[in-house]
Parts: C-alpha cells; structure tokens; sequence
C-alpha cells in the first residue's frame, strides 16, 4: 500500500531518500562558490563504499575502525582533486572529469564488476534504516552538516573567502586571502562528506557495489544551481541549496507515485530528464543579470 505523500511517514521517507544527494549538494556548495565544480564526488562516493565493504568484509576490520579509514579515503580522493585544481591550477571541469572516470573506474576494478558487499552489522544498517527519537538516523548526520556548512559559509572568513574567490580569484591572489589553501580545504572537504554520503547510502541499502550513486551528481549540482549559487561563482548560500534539495527529493520522490502514462521506463528516467531541464532553466536564469549587465553597458 502506498503511504499518502502528505503524511509524517512519506515525508521522512523522502527526507531519509534524499540525505544522501542533500550530503553532496552541501560539499559541492563551498566548492561552486569558488568558481570551481566536482563532478567526481558521485563515483568517490562508490570507491568510498566499496573499500568500507573490503575493509568490513575482506579484511575482518570492525565498523568502528573501518570508517575513519573510509573518511580518510574521501579526503584523499578530494586532495587529489585539490592537487591538481589548486596546485597546478588546471581547470576543475577537466580535472574532476578525470576523476570521475578514475574513481568509478578503481572501484569497478576493486570488485572486477561484480562483487557486491552485504551482510553488514545491525548497528551500522541502523545508521541508514533506523530511527533516532522518531526521525530517520540519517537525518541527524545531514542536519549537524548542514549546520556545520552553514556556519562555515556565512559565519567564518574562511566562508567570506569562498566568494570573493569565485568572483575573483586575481583580486582575491592580491588581497592576500591564501586561494590555494582555500581551494585545498573545499575540494578535501567535498571528498570527506562524499565517504560520509557513502557509509550513509551503504548502510541505507544494506550493500556496497561499484555503480552505487550512479548521476547523483547532477542532482546535487542541480540542487546547488536551483537554489541560487551562481555556476560562476562568488554568490549563493546554504538555505539556498537546502532548498534546492527540497525540490529535488520531492520531484523524485513525487515522480515515483504519479500513474505515469508517457513512454519512459521508469520514474528514475523521468526525473533524470526533469532535473536536466530545470538545471538548464536554472542557468539560463542565473545568466540573465550578467546580460542585463552587459547590455546596459553598451548603451
């Protein structure tokens, strides 16, 4: 029986759902403020599941020691992605276009394809299936990081960095605010919430496998978009994408219980194709001051 979209139980269905995206969309926030963007944070995410599997299952490590392992694992992919953006200063499209292929890419060859990890603990499946006073154990992680990305943001000049990077990072060299540090820190700390993204979605499943998280990151860069940070940089904010997560996760979610009659295969196709438009609508709509600009300038 299908619970009605507008009771307490679907709507902690849809939040416990969209914890993992809304995690992503968090990390990507920083990250696009600076000018930049991550397009490897989805298959980070499943390098980051399968080596928890591994370390779980393969190598007999309890769940206590094998996620900071993990998180370390997250960190280490988003240093990477820092090394090459901030320390060599090649272009983030490029780079973390690499790293998507190469992340999902080592976790396909860690399992050959074909392994997928279950039987996990109780006590760690209760972190993605369980509920803590009522509401879905997940919740509480992505809350305190939205918390946390919150106060970074708006309240540190670290966070006040972070924009005037992305409006302009000459001016920011200049001003003496330490842009490679600053870059190092986003792009490290997007790796570190997609290994939390991770042990979320593997508990939430009950299975690591290498094409976990498959597009997830264009929902998270959609929710970014749609919910006012500019793809250039140098504007947005946190309730912004929180928003913007929000409408994600009841377009997929809503999606999933419409009597869908045009020819797609599946919600999931339906919602892919809706979060490319609004994506698109999104862009065009955060180009329209830029051209306004402009065109006042010629006259």
């Amino acid at each position: 029986m299908t619970v009605g979209f507008g009771t307490l139980d679907r709507q902690f269905d849809i939040l416990r759902h969209s914890c993992e995206i809304g995690l992503l969309a968090l990390a990507l926030t920083p990250v696009i403020l600076t000018a930049g963007i991550d397009l490897s944070v989805a298959s980070l995410l499943a390098l980051c599941a399968i080596v928890f599997g591994q370390l779980t299952h393969d190598a007999g490590l309890p769940v206590a020691a094998a996620i900071p392992l993990t998180v370390l694992v997250g960190a280490l992919g988003g240093g990477l992605n820092a090394s090459l953006v901030a320390g060599m200063r090649l272009p983030p499209l490029i780079v973390t276009l690499g790293t998507y292929s190469l992340f999902r890419g080592l976790a396909e060859a860690l399992t050959g394809g074909a392994v997928t990890y279950t039987l996990f603990p109780a006590g760690f499946l209760a972190l993605g299936q369980g509920r803590v006073f009522g509401v879905p154990a997940q919740a509480w992680i992505f809350f305190a990081v939205a918390i946390g990305m919150w106060v970074l943001v708006h309240r540190t000049m670290l966070g006040r960095s972070f924009r005037v990077i992305g409006y302009s990072p000459e001016g920011a060299r200049y001003a003496g605010l330490g842009t490679g540090r600053c870059l190092t820190f986003v792009y490290v700390l997007a790796g570190v919430v997609a290994a939390l993204a991770a042990l979320i979605y593997t508990a939430r499943l009950g299975q690591a496998k290498a094409d976990a998280a498959v597009g997830y990151e264009l929902f998270a860069i959609t929710a970014v978009v749609l919910g006012g940070t500019s793809i250039f940089g140098g504007a947005g904010s946190v309730t912004g994408t929180l928003l913007g997560v929000a409408v994600i996760a009841v377009l997929k979610n809503g999606l999933a219980t419409l009597p869908v009659v045009i020819r797609m295969n599946s919600a999931e196709e339906l919602s892919g194709l809706l979060t490319g438009v609004l994506l698109l609508l999104a862009l065009v709509v955060g180009m329209v001051p830029k051209l306004l600009s402009v065109l006042r300038s010629r006259r």
